[in-house]
């Protein structure tokens, strides 16, 4: 069973950059597809970034839509979220996520598609 664990969130000015990780363990990092979630205060977790297993394709919301960039490691067994221009509406604790189920899609938007968690971290914009 694959563990995920999230680092690398922290307090940053706006305009500034983060880089996320989620370290996996378990040797079938490599095939499955992944995403990053977030969720601020008492609001729904939200779709930030997904990848194919194999990281040939990406999906993002909109609101992050050339800001951020997600990639995939299979070697380090490590998937990231490179944060540009942040903005204090990017606030919130994010979650990154593996899908282990069987997968007929690239990549997944939806919480509920996906099998795996972390336990977050939680990152902070001020303006």
């Amino acid at each position: 069973q694959v563990q995920l664990v999230e680092s690398g969130g922290g307090l940053v000015q706006a305009g500034g950059s983060l880089r996320l990780s989620c370290a996996a363990s378990g040797r079938t990092f490599s095939t499955h597809p992944m995403g990053w979630f977030r969720q601020a205060g008492g609001n729904e977790r939200e779709f930030v970034a997904a990848i194919s297993w194999i990281g040939g394709s990406t999906g993002y919301a909109d609101s992050v839509k050339g800001r951020f960039t997600i990639a995939k490691d299979n070697v380090k067994n490590t998937l990231y979220l490179q944060m540009n221009s942040l903005t204090p509406e990017d606030t919130a604790v994010y979650y990154c996520a593996a899908r282990t189920g069987p997968s007929s899609a690239s990549y997944y938007v939806r919480s509920r598609e996906y099998h795996v968690w972390g336990q977050g971290t939680q990152v902070t914009v001020s303006s």
